[in-house]
């Protein structure tokens, strides 16, 4: 993406990959325009093009930093131990994670349709090597015979769905705490990697 430097561009930049992130997060990508996302700013049009090439980087910027964050943060959170309690750390992350980026989470899964085929490869590796951190753990578990995963992969992409759908309807004004929410959310994905109640942790 092009920058301009100076002070200035360290300003106006994030405020336009900002105002990006709202309008194609309530709009839609396809519906927003390079001149709406000037005037949310409260720039020309014209000088837009002195921060990004164009409103397909904008949205590859958006994605690539969201999931770049999300592999640097879980880096940094990733939980060791046995299968069950790494399973629980990334659980509890993943949820805790989302809950504060609903606009990214939406436009991560919901715009990639509209990244070209080069952009959305290396959204998609991203993607994957985020994907493998819980495809690792579930595999380590059956291996040993805490979990019953008859595919990891296809329990990997069901577990992060279910998860990452808690930005959907959560809010903080809501009956449940976020506390309770990875609560539930780990009994939830603990359940689903055990055939048998009885052999779950306490």
């Amino acid at each position: 993406m092009a920058r301009k430097t100076g002070s200035h561009a360290e300003i106006t930049g994030p405020r336009i990959r900002a105002a990006a992130l709202r309008l194609f997060a309530r709009h839609g990508y396809a519906a927003v325009s390079m001149r709406q996302i000037a005037s949310e700013v409260g720039v020309q049009a014209g000088a837009l093009y002195t921060y990004t090439p164009d409103k397909q980087a904008l949205l590859f910027d958006l994605m690539r930093v969201h999931m770049e964050n999300l592999l640097e943060s879980w880096a940094a959170e990733a939980v060791f131990g046995d299968p069950w309690e790494r399973l629980e750390g990334f659980t509890r992350f993943h949820v805790r994670y989302h809950l504060d980026r609903p606009d990214e989470v939406f436009i991560s899964y919901m715009e990639l349709r509209n990244l070209d085929t080069d952009n959305f490869r290396a959204v998609e590796a991203l993607r994957r090597r985020y994907e493998m951190q819980l495809q690792d753990i579930l595999a380590d578990g059956a291996k040993v015979g805490c979990f019953t995963v008859p595919d990891t992969k296809v329990a990997t992409m069901g577990i992060i769905a279910m998860l990452t759908g808690v930005s959907t309807w959560f809010r903080d004004t809501g009956r449940l705490s976020r506390s309770d929410v990875e609560g539930i959310y780990w009994d939830m994905t603990r359940r689903s990697v055990s055939s048998r109640f009885t052999d779950l942790p306490a």
